[in-house]
């Protein structure tokens, strides 16, 4: 089975300010980037499960021009509190590297 390196040359998580997380996918090109539309990997229910949040709360957006798809939702914790583990939001995408994603349909 495939994983996201195979279909993106860039996968990012960052701030969308302090409140909202952000997690960029792009991929290699438009043969990649149609498999990876097609599997349905990046969905509401896979990014409310590892991050606990409502799937009403989240936000995936296709870019077919860029070769991209975008996903917003909200911070687990507001960026600077106390227990802000990762302030930039930029290891957030980590737990989605090694996850084995489902051939196109």
């Amino acid at each position: 089975m495939a994983t996201l390196t195979d279909y993106c040359s860039l996968v990012r998580s960052k701030n969308a300010g302090p409140f909202t997380l952000t997690f960029d996918f792009m991929c290699h090109d438009q043969a990649t980037y149609d498999a990876l539309v097609a599997t349905g990997f990046l969905s509401r229910g896979l990014f409310a499960s590892l991050y606990n949040t409502d799937p009403g709360q989240i936000l995936v957006v296709n870019h077919p021009r860029a070769l991209a798809v975008k996903v917003s939702l909200p911070r687990p914790t507001v960026q600077g509190d106390l227990h802000d583990s990762d302030c930039y939001a930029g290891q957030q995408y980590a737990p989605l590297m090694d996850m084995e994603l489902p051939a196109p349909a």
